[in-house]
C-alpha cells in the first residue's frame, strides 16, 4: 500500500464513516491541532523525562489517538474519552502537583529541556481546546472531549514544573516592570 493516495490533492479529506469535508473545515483543524500536541508530546519525550512522566507521556498520546479518532467520526461508532479518562489527568495532576511548592505568580514558561517541551505542549492543548469548543458551537461534539482538553493542559503545566523541579531547573517567576 502507498503513503499518498491522491484523493486530498483538490483540498478535500474523507471523514471516518464516510464523506468528505475541506481540509481546513473546523473539524479538519481541531483533530489535526490534536495530532499536532501528540506530536509535540512525542518531542517532549524525546527529551529524556523521569521514567514516570514518560509513562504518563505516553498514555496521554494514546488517549489523544482516542479523541482524534472521535472528532474524525461523524457517522457510526468509535472509541471515546470517558469520564475516567479525565478522572485519570485529575489524578496525575493531583500527585504531581502535591511535590511542587505553591504559585505565588505567574512564571515564565521555559526551564529545561523537558519542561519547555511541555510548556509549549500546552499551548497548542489550548489551541486544540479554543478549536474543539468553536466545533461544538456549530457541530455538537462529545462535550467530554472539552472537558479531557482543559484537563490536559493543566497536567501539562504542572508536568511542566514536575520536570523542571526534577531537572533543577529554575522557575522564573513573572514580575511586570
Amino acid at each position: 500500500m502507498k503513503i499518498y493516495t491522491r484523493t486530498g490533492d483538490g483540498g478535500e479529506t474523507s471523514l471516518f464513516g464516510g464523506g468528505r469535508v475541506p481540509k481546513n473545515a473546523p473539524r479538519i483543524e481541531a483533530y489535526g491541532t490534536i495530532d499536532e500536541l501528540n506530536s509535540h508530546l512525542g518531542a517532549a519525550r524525546a527529551q529524556g523525562p523521569s521514567p514516570d512522566l514518560d509513562a504518563l507521556l505516553m498514555t496521554i498520546q494514546d488517549r489523544l489517538f482516542v479523541l482524534g479518532a472521535q472528532l474524525a467520526t461523524v457517522k457510526g461508532e468509535t472509541v471515546k474519552i470517558t469520564g475516567s479518562d479525565i478522572a485519570e489527568l485529575e489524578s496525575a495532576i493531583d500527585r504531581l502537583e502535591a511535590g511542587l511548592p505553591p504559585l505565588k505568580t505567574f512564571i515564565v514558561p521555559g526551564g529545561g529541556r523537558v519542561g519547555s517541551a511541555l510548556h509549549v505542549a500546552r499551548t497548542v492543548c489550548r489551541r486544540a481546546e479554543r478549536l474543539v469548543v468553536a466545533l461544538h458551537r456549530t457541530d455538537r461534539i462529545d462535550p467530554s472531549i472539552i472537558v479531557f482538553l482543559n484537563r490536559l493542559s493543566d497536567l501539562l503545566f504542572v508536568m511542566a514544573r514536575h520536570a523542571n523541579r526534577t531537572d533543577n531547573a529554575p522557575e522564573t517567576p513573572w514580575s511586570p516592570r
